[in-house]
């Protein structure tokens, strides 16, 4: 993985659901919170858009949300939260999962945000990596 590179993508070896539901149970198992799932394939078929799999799973852990959110002026950090998970299937058949690299987005923030940032974008690239390899 490039350090620099803002948004990773990798081919998972599974299909769109399996590979939401591998994230979110290692997710949970680390202690993070999935509050929500939202599947884009649904929700534009029912505005009579017809795309592939798509779906963005959001995982949170309070131990660093609450950190981002304790202080007035670092509340703008919210933006950045919860962090997101995107798991898509191409023309090519194939399963992606893309996830941001939030560590290159925390340039320039208060410490305790910045760390907050990037203790979670480095959690969340292990469980991403737990089941799709690394990368």
């Amino acid at each position: 993985m490039n350090g620099n590179q803002l948004i990773i993508e990798q081919v998972s070896p599974f299909d769109v659901p399996t590979t939401v539901e591998k994230l979110i149970a290692d997710a949970l198992k680390r202690d993070w919170q999935n509050p929500a799932n939202h599947n884009l394939q649904q929700s534009l078929a029912k505005s009579g858009k017809d795309v592939r799999p798509v779906q963005v799973v959001e995982i949170c852990k309070a131990d660093y949300s609450g950190k981002m959110l304790e202080k007035s002026d670092e509340r703008i950090s919210s933006i950045l939260m919860p962090c997101r998970i995107s798991v898509y299937e191409k023309e090519d058949g194939k399963t992606y999962v893309t996830l941001l690299n939030m560590s290159a987005m925390a340039t320039g923030l208060p410490a305790d945000i910045a760390s907050a940032i990037n203790n979670a974008s480095s959690e969340t690239f292990e469980i991403v990596k737990s089941v799709i390899g690394p990368f």
